[in-house]
């Protein structure tokens, strides 16, 4: 078994909140020189920029994952992850179709721009990708999952768009592949405090809207090599593999 270093929660350029030096060439020069392995590019509502950045990163040994940090109706935030470059498009239809058409003021929000490996700019969003999406939480996770992608609530411990902070408990019929934690939170804490037992993986990760938040933080992944068959794995611990937060 080998030990991965992993960030699931990336922002781009493409989320109105992230700093416009969340580039696809700074990204991965920043996750190589932390010594990640893995990271996971989620922005807020939408997956466009992941495919250039999987692109990049294929020589650098840096494991590229598509995705993206939904908020749901409930404004539930969940990263939403995929294998392949189908399975993001599918779930980016889905995206569009749910998605308000609420136009985004850049002087306001942020601008929401995809670019290029030369940082060209060749696409803009123009709805505003911070809006709470027209569908539940349980739709959500059922076409995650329809999708063969991994569903994963994130930052349960902060006050504000969390599972529990909206919703106020987990619900029964809702699977979960793990739950994110905010890099400040203590792990033994937050599962005394929402009485979240080891049979329940958590994650640690950055949530980085900046350069200087990307890298500190991480999980490790205990599997046998990098791919998405591994990670779900890791984080349904099955076969041996497993997480860790050892940060």
């Amino acid at each position: 078994m080998k030990k991965y270093k992993a960030d699931l929660h990336v922002h781009t350029v493409l989320s109105p909140c992230a700093d416009l030096d969340m580039s696809p060439d700074k990204i991965i020069q920043r996750a190589l020189y932390h010594g990640l392995d893995i990271i996971a590019i989620t922005d807020h509502n939408s997956t466009r920029q992941c495919s250039i950045i999987r692109e990049m990163a294929k020589d650098t040994g840096l494991f590229v994952v598509n995705g993206c940090e939904v908020n749901s109706s409930e404004e539930v935030h969940a990263l939403c992850l995929f294998e392949d470059d189908y399975s993001r498009n599918e779930f980016q239809k889905f995206l569009d179709k749910h998605l308000p058409a609420i136009p985004n003021h850049p002087s306001y929000f942020g601008y929401q721009v995809v670019v290029n490996e030369k940082n060209e700019i060749i696409d803009e969003v123009e709805s505003y990708l911070g809006s709470a999406l027209k569908v539940d939480l349980d739709t959500i996770e059922k076409k995650v999952h329809q999708l063969n992608g991994l569903f994963i609530p994130a930052h349960i411990d902060r006050p504000i768009n969390s599972i529990f902070t909206q919703l106020g408990f987990i619900p029964p019929d809702l699977r979960l592949d793990a739950m994110q934690i905010t890099s400040h939170a203590s792990e033994k804490e937050v599962r005394r405090q929402y009485d979240l037992h080891e049979e329940r993986s958590l994650i640690k990760c950055s949530d980085a809207h900046y350069p200087e938040d990307f890298g500190k933080t991480f999980t490790t992944f205990h599997i046998h090599e990098l791919s998405f068959q591994e990670l779900k794995w890791a984080l349904l611990q099955k076969n041996g593999r497993k997480v860790s937060i050892d940060v």
